[in-house]
């Protein structure tokens, strides 16, 4: 929450290279925060006023070799992917590994970091999982992909212990259809996109959703609500 926060001093972004991944750095820093972008890019290791403090490349699947940065990390912010339009079944697999699994084990890590973490001063992991997670976006690879990445998230977040709670904030960004590299004819604009991310971040909510199609902020909760009563059940039959 950026009320909350404005004590914390250092954000990770993956994607940090892409639109949206720019926008968010640009704001963080003219904040004051100091900025550790992750690329997968040997060509994004330029460092200015308006670029990452520090860049990390790093390589997926090799997520664990992150941990000693991660740990200087008050808020990690997912937002690396892929958008691939082929049919191989390279690239299902590829998509899943990148969008989803990828994820998935920077949560896993930044969790097990924070639970250990001694600081008064909550970390924070937002995840980019995108509108495909429920919604159409015309490529059957990225939907079953951050389909996956919408479920593993909802389930940490509703199975977390309640140490763990006290220690980690999970927020997952839902973004309608916005220009960048990937998608070039997209709606929204990543400036525009960016500036909601910090303004509804300022509020307890878990879900920001950011969309020109009002279905989302219909159907996302809805979701979430389902998903939370299903991991009430498990616990009672947990116990």
């Amino acid at each position: 929450m950026i009320n909350s926060i404005n004590n914390k001093k250092t954000v990770g972004i993956t994607g940090a290279s892409g639109a949206l991944g720019k926008e968010l750095t640009k704001l963080f820093r003219q904040k004051g925060y100091s900025v550790i972008g992750f690329t997968h890019s040997k060509a994004d290791s330029e460092i200015n006023l308006e670029s990452p403090n520090v860049w990390i490349k790093w390589e997926c699947g090799q997520e664990s070799k992150l941990t000693k940065h991660l740990k200087n990390i008050d808020i990690l912010i997912l937002n690396h992917g892929i958008y691939n339009l082929s049919r191989e079944n390279t690239n299902y697999e590829n998509s899943i590994e990148i969008n989803a699994l990828s994820n998935f084990k920077f949560l896993n890590l930044f969790e097990d970091i924070a639970i250990k973490n001694e600081s008064l001063i909550k970390k924070e992991i937002w995840i980019n999982t995108s509108e495909a997670e429920i919604l159409p976006a015309l490529n059957p690879s990225y939907e079953i992909s951050k389909s996956l990445l919408g479920q593993l998230v909802s389930f940490k977040r509703n199975l977390q212990e309640k140490d763990t709670k006290k220690k980690l904030i999970i927020k997952k960004i839902i973004l309608g259809p916005f220009k960048s590299e990937l998608n070039p004819i997209g709606i929204m604009n990543p400036k525009f996109v960016s500036k909601r991310i910090l303004e509804l971040a300022n509020s307890k909510r878990y879900l920001i959703i950011i969309s020109p199609n009002p279905l989302s902020y219909l159907l996302f909760p809805l979701k979430e609500l389902l998903n939370f009563l299903y991991c009430q059940i498990i616990f009672k039959y947990k116990n």
